[in-house]
């Protein structure tokens, strides 16, 4: 077990906001993220490897938009059967499913359960639902990937969903009664799933810090933001998300449905207004409603197994999983926890960061995504070239696995080999995952 404080030690300067890496191990680790070289990695799978044999997701809808009808376990349980059934497979063959969702407030006991049992798979499979806030969806994946590895089972389902549109409101002091005096409802997205409860502020509140730690302007945070929606808006027209998204019936008004088969929210915004909007969280801070992630509903699967058991069945894997790993700190530093966790998880797959041809950097805020680039030394190219979270939406227990299977189609598609995900949670935390794509 590697002593995360021994792997990577920043040192803050605080006039300046630069940032001095020392350990030798994070120094050869963190070489700048150049085009990496043509490189002949095995496509050969191992017994014992960890391959991802499919991946599905549903749109991504706005806050209080087109799947507003629509609780989060049934938008779960749209994605795990479609990525069942692109894995060739049937329910009764899934050993057992790791699934995750963050504000469980009003859905009903075992959100994961639910959306297995509301996807017509047999009762016998165990489920477990996974929160570890914006991370739940890629620990997931990792909890099914360490099922794997030690020999619990051979196929697992993984995945998360969110509908960040049906948390309702609380009411804390009903159960003893309201007496005398205005009471208080409580929003359970923000209490939930945005809120620090350790410094007792939004995580908008922690976003500002770093901006101001790394000198990033609303300028550099405005420029970021209008460049994920042109990557997103483009990848979207050109049909790139249409390999990873299932289409969704929603019935309306009179019976009538609708199917919903793209993403909604990069097309719910118009990119020469974000610099004139206000800021969220501050008055004179650098964060606005554009340049920070949105609230969204939506559900992401994928089928985990086996190297032996992908030849045993014919299955044609996606990719492997090379390592993984999760990193933690002081909370209101939950932004730069990525670049503590990437480290870790190359050390796991036995890689080093020049040997990743492009990143996901889930996009919390703009300035998480500017603030690990800077802090790991890579160049924006190389990090969500399709667009990220601000534009494609962050349904919270949904994104962990969406960037590691949007990491797949982008490899694919580039022609590259590695690739790293990687995740900020509240708390102080990230997880981080290695893929390598195989043909």
């Amino acid at each position: 077990m590697i002593d995360a404080s021994r792997v990577l030690h920043i040192k803050l300067k605080a006039s300046s906001g630069h940032f001095q890496f020392h350990q030798p191990l994070v120094i050869m680790m963190l070489r700048r993220a150049a085009p990496a070289s043509r490189r002949l990695f095995s496509t050969s799978v191992a017994d014992t490897d960890v391959v991802i044999a499919s991946y599905a997701r549903t749109p991504i809808a706005c806050f209080n938009g087109s799947f507003s009808p629509l609780q989060a376990p049934e938008l779960g349980a749209i994605a795990n059967a479609e990525a069942v059934k692109r894995a060739n497979l049937e329910p009764a063959q899934i050993q057992e499913a790791f699934l995750g969702n963050v504000v469980s407030a009003g859905i009903g006991q075992a959100p994961a359960r639910q959306s297995v049992l509301k996807a017509g798979f047999p009762n016998f499979i165990p489920c477990t639902t996974i929160n570890k806030v914006c991370a739940s969806g890629m620990k997931s994946v990792a909890i099914g990937a360490q099922s794997l590895m030690s020999g619990s089972q051979q196929i697992v389902l993984a995945g998360g969903f969110e509908s960040m549109t049906n948390v309702p409101h609380y009411l804390p002091k009903a159960r003893a009664g309201y007496r005398l005096g205005n009471g208080t409802l409580v929003d359970g997205v923000i209490h939930d799933g945005l809120w620090d409860p350790y410094n007792n502020q939004h995580m908008g509140m922690c976003g500002e810090k770093c901006a101001e730690t790394f000198d990033f302007s609303r300028d550099d945070q405005d420029a970021y933001a209008i460049e994920s929606y042109r990557r997103a808006v483009d990848a979207s027209n050109r049909g790139f998300f249409k390999t990873e998204i299932t289409p969704v019936t929603v019935k309306g008004r009179g019976g009538k449905s609708k199917v919903f088969d793209t993403d909604e929210e990069m097309f719910n915004t118009k990119p020469e207004k974000i610099p004139s909007l206000r800021t969220a969280f501050k008055k004179d801070g650098t964060i606005t409603a554009a340049n920070a992630s949105t609230l969204n509903d939506g559900a992401a699967a994928m089928v985990l197994m086996t190297g032996a058991k992908a030849r045993e069945l014919g299955v044609t894997p996606l990719a492997r999983i090379r390592g993984f790993a999760d990193a933690a700190q002081d909370p209101v530093e939950f932004t730069i926890a990525p670049s503590k966790a990437v480290p870790l998880a190359l050390h796991h797959a036995g890689l080093q960061m020049s040997d990743v041809d492009y990143h996901e950097i889930n996009e919390a805020f703009s300035v998480v995504a500017l603030a690990n680039m800077r802090l790991m030394n890579i160049p924006h190219d190389r990090v969500n070239v399709n667009g990220g979270a601000v534009a494609i939406g962050h349904p919270i227990g949904m994104s962990g696995t969406r960037i590691v299977g949007t990491l797949i189609h982008i490899l694919k598609e580039k022609d590259a080999t590695i690739g790293c995900a990687s995740i900020c949670n509240g708390g102080g935390g990230a997880g981080a995952m290695i893929i390598e794509r195989l043909n």
